[in-house]
Protein backbone atom coordinates (compact mmCIF):
# COMPACT_ATOMS: atom_id res chain seq x y z
CA UNK A 1 0.00 0.00 0.00
CA UNK A 2 2.99 2.09 -0.47
CA UNK A 3 1.32 5.51 -2.32
CA UNK A 4 3.31 5.77 -4.56
CA UNK A 5 2.69 2.32 -6.13
CA UNK A 6 -0.08 2.21 -8.89
CA UNK A 7 -2.08 -0.33 -7.05
CA UNK A 8 -6.21 0.04 -5.59
CA UNK A 9 -3.93 -0.33 -2.10
CA UNK A 10 -1.60 2.25 -2.96
CA UNK A 11 -4.14 5.11 -4.84
CA UNK A 12 -6.27 4.60 -1.86
CA UNK A 13 -4.14 4.83 0.97
CA UNK A 14 -2.62 8.62 -1.28
CA UNK A 15 -5.95 9.43 -1.38
CA UNK A 16 -7.09 9.24 -5.29
CA UNK A 17 -10.61 8.92 -4.79
CA UNK A 18 -12.81 5.75 -6.64
CA UNK A 19 -14.34 8.33 -8.99
CA UNK A 20 -11.29 9.59 -10.34
CA UNK A 21 -10.66 5.55 -11.01
CA UNK A 22 -13.49 5.51 -12.91
CA UNK A 23 -13.35 8.48 -14.79
CA UNK A 24 -10.09 8.23 -15.64
CA UNK A 25 -11.54 4.36 -17.21
CA UNK A 26 -14.33 5.75 -19.13
CA UNK A 27 -11.77 8.19 -21.26
CA UNK A 28 -9.37 5.45 -22.06
CA UNK A 29 -12.08 3.01 -23.40
CA UNK A 30 -10.92 -0.64 -23.14
CA UNK A 31 -8.20 -2.39 -25.69
CA UNK A 32 -7.51 -5.89 -26.76
CA UNK A 33 -3.83 -4.61 -26.82
CA UNK A 34 -1.48 -3.59 -24.91
CA UNK A 35 -1.19 0.68 -24.78
CA UNK A 36 0.59 3.18 -23.32
CA UNK A 37 -1.33 5.81 -21.54
CA UNK A 38 0.14 9.36 -20.35
CA UNK A 39 -0.11 9.26 -17.32
CA UNK A 40 -1.54 13.25 -17.23
CA UNK A 41 -4.61 12.10 -18.44
CA UNK A 42 -4.72 9.84 -14.82
CA UNK A 43 -4.02 13.13 -12.98
CA UNK A 44 -6.39 15.02 -14.67
CA UNK A 45 -9.22 13.47 -13.72
CA UNK A 46 -7.43 12.98 -10.33
CA UNK A 47 -7.68 16.60 -9.86
CA UNK A 48 -10.93 17.81 -11.57
CA UNK A 49 -12.12 15.15 -9.14
CA UNK A 50 -10.86 16.88 -6.19
CA UNK A 51 -11.07 20.26 -7.10
CA UNK A 52 -15.22 19.47 -7.10
CA UNK A 53 -15.14 18.11 -3.95
CA UNK A 54 -12.70 18.32 -1.60
CA UNK A 55 -12.52 21.22 1.35
CA UNK A 56 -10.41 23.88 1.74
CA UNK A 57 -7.92 24.43 4.51
CA UNK A 58 -4.79 26.02 5.09
CA UNK A 59 -1.39 24.76 6.23
CA UNK A 60 2.48 25.95 6.43
CA UNK A 61 4.77 23.20 5.43
CA UNK A 62 7.68 25.18 6.20
CA UNK A 63 6.56 27.73 9.36
CA UNK A 64 8.16 30.99 9.41
CA UNK A 65 6.86 32.57 13.01
CA UNK A 66 5.40 36.49 12.33
CA UNK A 67 4.29 38.26 14.98
CA UNK A 68 2.37 41.38 14.93
CA UNK A 69 3.28 43.86 17.01
CA UNK A 70 0.25 46.35 17.54
CA UNK A 71 -1.97 43.12 18.30
CA UNK A 72 -3.03 43.07 21.60
CA UNK A 73 -1.10 39.56 23.11
CA UNK A 74 -4.18 38.04 24.63
CA UNK A 75 -6.75 38.70 22.47
CA UNK A 76 -7.34 36.34 19.55
CA UNK A 77 -10.67 36.37 16.91
CA UNK A 78 -11.38 34.18 14.13
CA UNK A 79 -12.65 34.86 10.59
CA UNK A 80 -15.34 32.52 8.49
CA UNK A 81 -14.13 31.10 5.76
CA UNK A 82 -15.58 28.93 3.08
CA UNK A 83 -14.59 25.00 2.68
CA UNK A 84 -15.18 25.04 -0.80
CA UNK A 85 -15.53 28.13 -2.64
CA UNK A 86 -17.14 26.48 -5.46
CA UNK A 87 -20.15 24.19 -3.51
CA UNK A 88 -21.62 26.91 -1.04
CA UNK A 89 -23.33 23.93 0.29
CA UNK A 90 -19.90 22.83 1.33
CA UNK A 91 -20.53 25.70 4.44
CA UNK A 92 -17.32 27.20 5.59
CA UNK A 93 -15.17 27.04 8.70
CA UNK A 94 -13.99 29.77 11.62
CA UNK A 95 -10.14 29.97 11.41
CA UNK A 96 -8.84 31.66 14.65
CA UNK A 97 -6.10 34.22 14.10
CA UNK A 98 -4.22 35.96 16.78
CA UNK A 99 -0.73 38.13 17.75
CA UNK A 100 1.60 35.42 16.47
CA UNK A 101 1.10 33.64 13.04
CA UNK A 102 2.99 31.04 10.65
CA UNK A 103 3.28 31.50 6.86
CA UNK A 104 5.51 29.62 4.68
CA UNK A 105 9.22 30.45 4.23
CA UNK A 106 8.64 30.35 0.62
CA UNK A 107 6.23 33.17 0.63
CA UNK A 108 9.39 35.77 2.20
CA UNK A 109 12.33 37.10 0.81
CA UNK A 110 14.41 39.66 2.81
CA UNK A 111 15.70 41.00 -1.05
CA UNK A 112 12.86 40.59 -3.43
CA UNK A 113 13.06 39.20 -6.72
CA UNK A 114 11.61 41.07 -9.35
CA UNK A 115 7.86 40.40 -9.58
CA UNK A 116 7.79 39.35 -6.24
CA UNK A 117 4.65 40.66 -4.30
CA UNK A 118 4.83 38.44 -1.11
CA UNK A 119 6.31 39.16 2.15
CA UNK A 120 9.32 40.90 2.33
CA UNK A 121 10.45 43.93 3.93
CA UNK A 122 8.32 47.29 3.94
CA UNK A 123 5.72 45.29 1.83
CA UNK A 124 2.25 45.12 2.60
CA UNK A 125 0.85 41.90 2.01
CA UNK A 126 -2.52 39.77 2.21
CA UNK A 127 -3.26 37.35 4.95
CA UNK A 128 -5.94 35.36 3.24
CA UNK A 129 -8.98 35.71 4.73
CA UNK A 130 -7.73 37.92 7.81
CA UNK A 131 -6.21 41.14 7.33
CA UNK A 132 -4.15 43.27 5.36
CA UNK A 133 0.08 42.95 7.14
CA UNK A 134 3.22 44.79 6.68
CA UNK A 135 6.76 43.11 7.73
CA UNK A 136 8.93 45.82 9.63
CA UNK A 137 12.01 43.79 10.95
CA UNK A 138 13.59 40.21 10.66
CA UNK A 139 15.02 38.40 13.41
CA UNK A 140 17.96 35.92 12.60
CA UNK A 141 20.11 34.10 14.79
CA UNK A 142 23.97 34.22 15.07
CA UNK A 143 24.59 32.37 11.88
CA UNK A 144 22.17 34.97 10.42
CA UNK A 145 19.37 33.09 9.48
CA UNK A 146 16.15 34.53 9.69
CA UNK A 147 14.07 32.77 12.98
CA UNK A 148 11.10 35.10 12.79
CA UNK A 149 9.21 38.35 11.55
CA UNK A 150 8.05 41.20 13.60
CA UNK A 151 4.94 42.79 11.35
CA UNK A 152 2.17 45.44 11.88
CA UNK A 153 -1.18 44.52 10.61
CA UNK A 154 -4.09 47.38 9.61
CA UNK A 155 -7.30 46.75 12.11
CA UNK A 156 -9.09 48.40 9.24
CA UNK A 157 -8.51 45.82 7.45
CA UNK A 158 -10.38 42.70 8.76
CA UNK A 159 -11.33 39.82 6.14
CA UNK A 160 -8.54 40.82 3.55
CA UNK A 161 -9.43 44.15 2.08
CA UNK A 162 -8.85 47.71 2.69
CA UNK A 163 -11.17 50.18 3.45
CA UNK A 164 -9.86 52.78 1.10
CA UNK A 165 -9.46 50.63 -1.76
CA UNK A 166 -6.08 50.62 -2.18
CA UNK A 167 -3.95 47.44 -3.64
CA UNK A 168 -2.87 44.61 -2.21
CA UNK A 169 -0.50 42.51 -5.10
CA UNK A 170 0.25 39.54 -2.67
CA UNK A 171 -1.92 36.73 -1.20
CA UNK A 172 -0.24 34.45 1.32
CA UNK A 173 -1.80 31.40 3.58
CA UNK A 174 -0.89 31.71 7.28
CA UNK A 175 -2.14 29.23 10.41
CA UNK A 176 -2.51 31.05 13.51
CA UNK A 177 0.61 29.51 15.82
CA UNK A 178 -1.53 29.38 18.86
CA UNK A 179 -3.80 26.97 17.57
CA UNK A 180 -1.81 25.29 14.58
CA UNK A 181 -1.60 21.75 14.60
CA UNK A 182 1.30 20.01 14.18
CA UNK A 183 1.59 17.22 11.29
CA UNK A 184 4.30 15.44 9.12
CA UNK A 185 3.84 15.81 5.39
CA UNK A 186 4.80 13.32 2.71
CA UNK A 187 4.80 14.98 -0.44
CA UNK A 188 4.75 12.30 -2.80
CA UNK A 189 6.08 12.64 -6.50
CA UNK A 190 6.06 10.40 -9.45
CA UNK A 191 7.63 7.07 -9.09
CA UNK A 192 9.48 6.96 -12.39
CA UNK A 193 11.17 10.15 -13.82
CA UNK A 194 10.12 8.89 -17.62
CA UNK A 195 7.10 8.45 -18.82
CA UNK A 196 7.31 5.41 -19.71
CA UNK A 197 10.47 3.44 -18.33
CA UNK A 198 9.59 0.24 -20.22
CA UNK A 199 10.00 1.73 -23.47
CA UNK A 200 14.25 1.47 -23.44
CA UNK A 201 15.52 -2.14 -24.76
CA UNK A 202 18.66 -1.30 -23.57
CA UNK A 203 17.97 -0.44 -20.29
CA UNK A 204 16.54 -1.60 -17.01
CA UNK A 205 13.33 0.14 -15.94
CA UNK A 206 14.54 0.21 -12.76
CA UNK A 207 17.23 2.38 -13.86
CA UNK A 208 14.61 5.24 -14.34
CA UNK A 209 13.29 5.27 -10.39
CA UNK A 210 12.94 8.86 -9.23
CA UNK A 211 15.24 9.83 -5.84
CA UNK A 212 12.53 12.46 -5.62
CA UNK A 213 9.34 10.55 -5.35
CA UNK A 214 9.20 11.11 -1.59
CA UNK A 215 10.06 14.01 0.30
CA UNK A 216 8.78 13.82 4.00
CA UNK A 217 8.56 17.19 5.89
CA UNK A 218 8.47 17.49 9.89
CA UNK A 219 7.01 20.12 11.78
CA UNK A 220 4.67 21.90 9.39
CA UNK A 221 1.58 23.46 11.12
CA UNK A 222 -2.35 22.95 9.97
CA UNK A 223 -4.95 24.80 11.06
CA UNK A 224 -7.02 23.22 13.79
CA UNK A 225 -10.46 22.12 11.28
CA UNK A 226 -8.12 19.28 10.55
CA UNK A 227 -9.38 17.31 13.58
CA UNK A 228 -12.89 17.11 11.98
CA UNK A 229 -11.19 14.99 9.06
CA UNK A 230 -10.51 11.45 10.15
CA UNK A 231 -8.45 8.95 8.22
CA UNK A 232 -8.32 8.61 4.71
CA UNK A 233 -10.47 12.44 4.37
CA UNK A 234 -9.25 14.08 1.46
CA UNK A 235 -8.41 18.13 1.73
CA UNK A 236 -6.95 20.69 -0.18
CA UNK A 237 -4.35 22.67 1.56
CA UNK A 238 -4.66 26.09 -0.15
CA UNK A 239 -1.36 26.98 -2.93
CA UNK A 240 0.01 23.67 -1.89
CA UNK A 241 -1.76 20.52 -3.61
CA UNK A 242 -4.11 17.98 -2.40
CA UNK A 243 -3.66 15.85 0.29
CA UNK A 244 -5.37 12.82 1.89
CA UNK A 245 -5.21 12.25 6.07
CA UNK A 246 -3.16 8.32 6.35
CA UNK A 247 -4.41 6.15 8.03
CA UNK A 248 -1.53 5.66 10.92
CA UNK A 249 -2.25 9.55 12.31
CA UNK A 250 -4.95 7.72 15.02
CA UNK A 251 -1.92 6.91 16.67
CA UNK A 252 1.11 8.63 15.85
CA UNK A 253 0.48 12.33 15.57
CA UNK A 254 -1.32 13.76 12.35
CA UNK A 255 0.20 12.51 9.05
CA UNK A 256 -1.19 13.53 5.42
CA UNK A 257 0.04 12.47 2.20
CA UNK A 258 0.30 14.68 -0.69
CA UNK A 259 -2.25 13.00 -3.58
CA UNK A 260 -1.31 15.66 -6.09
CA UNK A 261 0.11 18.57 -6.80
CA UNK A 262 -2.31 21.73 -7.87
CA UNK A 263 -0.24 21.97 -11.36
CA UNK A 264 1.44 19.72 -12.92
CA UNK A 265 5.46 20.56 -12.35
CA UNK A 266 6.58 17.37 -14.87
CA UNK A 267 5.22 19.81 -17.90
CA UNK A 268 8.08 22.38 -17.34
CA UNK A 269 10.53 19.54 -16.75
CA UNK A 270 9.06 18.13 -20.29
CA UNK A 271 9.82 21.34 -21.79
CA UNK A 272 13.26 22.20 -20.53
CA UNK A 273 14.32 18.64 -21.32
Amino acid sequence: DDPRMPTVAGLRRRGVSPASIRAFCERVGVSKRDSFVDVTLFEHAIREDLNASSPRLMGVLRPLRVVIENYPEDAEESFELPLNPGDDAAGSRAVPFCREVYVDREDFMEVPAPKFWRIFPGNEVRLRGACLLTVTRVVKDDAGEVMELRATWDPESRGGNAPDGRKVKGTVHWVSARHAVPAEVRLYDRLFTEENPLGHEDRDFLEFLNPESLEVLEGCMIEPAIAQFGGLSRIQLERMGYFCVDPSSEGAGLVLNRTIALKDSWAKVAAKS
